[in-house]
């Protein structure tokens, strides 16, 4: 059974974070997708990856819907399917995420931005229903300047 890790951005935009949280999954040999609600927002982060860490860092990765998806060692995707495979999956910008994940992927993370009152809300009910369904879960805050874990909660026992 995986984790869900709370991602509370408000320092670092997600466009700035998600290749760190990338590079640390592709590092544990996981397989990732990542979820996000718009298609348009998904291409500025397709973008900032093909930009981050030039040549020396490359995250590759490819879009749901194009060809080689199933290959793709990081997919973003707006669907609830990952054709690629992935292990850890990464929901942004609000995207739904279902205990049944948590239990199945190695590793779910949730990242939401700090200064969006709504996406706080949203990720504060993400948090309930996925407890409250027995997922085990941490959250980690950068609000100090450093990543700082401020809440973790056990599975529950079957």
């Amino acid at each position: 059974m995986g984790a869900a890790y709370f991602y509370h951005l408000t320092h670092t935009p997600l466009e700035h974070t998600l290749p760190m949280l990338l590079e640390k999954a592709r590092g544990a040999g996981w397989r990732v997708a990542v979820r996000g609600r718009e298609a348009a927002h998904l291409d500025k982060l397709d973008e900032a990856l093909w930009l981050a860490g030039g040549e020396e860092a490359f995250l590759p990765h490819g879009r749901a819907d194009q060809p080689h998806e199933a290959d793709q060692p990081i997919l973003l995707t707006t669907g609830a399917d990952m054709p690629n495979g992935a292990t850890c999956l990464m929901a942004v910008d609000g995207a739904n995420v279902d205990p049944a994940e948590v239990a199945r992927l190695d590793r779910v993370c949730v990242v939401f931005d700090g200064n969006d009152e709504a996406a706080v809300a949203h990720a504060r009910v993400q948090w309930k229903a996925l407890t409250d369904a027995g997922c085990a879960a941490q959250y980690w805050s950068e609000a100090s300047g450093r990543w700082e874990k401020k809440a973790e909660k056990a599975a529950a026992s079957a």
